[in-house]
């Protein structure tokens, strides 16, 4: 189990908050992290990028020159893979990168990974009154106050959408606002701080604890 200070909106101790859940056995924890980290990144990939054989690149019907009596080396379409146009070999054809991982080997990682950032989760009260308007600079100097520094990468958790949260952190770069529901491993292990509030960890306990 771990339990951490929770911090008002002014950065004071006003009390606790504690996060009880499975994580993986010691000696296959890092593995079962690294599955699933991988797991996603190569599900995010589209698998898009395409190239041309000899058969699909356009021309080449005829034969550059004749056979022999030119000095030249024989060719018999421009479309080959040896001249510049011509077709690739073995070139990347659009496929699916997509990896599967049991459900409960996912919950598994993604709790496992959580806890291992005990050190680095910081536990707020709800803040959204404290937000009226959208106002980055008000919510920078709020993470501030919690203990992340100007370069620290932020992953900042919430309960529900808050529209002023949104809007006030859309436009820095090191600070990553998200639902509880959508907690996902490379975001954790991404983060230099994890800020969750109170009602977040709530409902991560009550998501993915036992």
């Amino acid at each position: 189990m771990v339990s951490c200070t929770t911090k008002d909106w002014q950065g004071a101790d006003v009390g606790t908050a504690n996060l009880d859940l499975k994580v993986a056995k010691e000696e296959t924890a890092a593995h079962v992290v690294h599955r699933a980290l991988v797991r996603q990144l190569n599900n995010a990939r589209q698998g898009t990028a395409s190239s041309k054989t000899r058969a699909e690149v356009r021309g080449g019907g005829r034969k550059p020159w004749r056979q022999k009596g030119t000095g030249r080396a024989r060719a018999g379409s421009i479309r080959s893979p040896l001249w510049r146009g011509g077709g690739v070999i073995f070139g990347p054809k659009p496929r699916s990168y997509e990896t599967k991982m049991n459900k409960k080997e996912r919950r598994l990682a993604l709790t496992t990974a959580l806890m291992s950032r005990s050190e680095d989760l910081i536990a707020v009260t709800d803040f959204s009154e404290n937000l009226a308007r959208p106002k980055t600079k008000e919510l920078l100097a709020a993470i501030g106050r919690w203990g992340a520094t100007d370069t620290d990468k932020v992953l900042l958790i919430v309960s529900e959408r808050n529209e002023n949260l949104y809007l006030s952190a859309r436009n820095v770069p090191r600070l990553r606002p998200i639902l509880a529901e959508q907690l996902n491993i490379y975001d954790i292990l991404n983060a230099d701080k994890i800020v969750a509030t109170d009602a977040a960890l709530a409902k991560i306990q009550e998501v993915y604890g036992e």
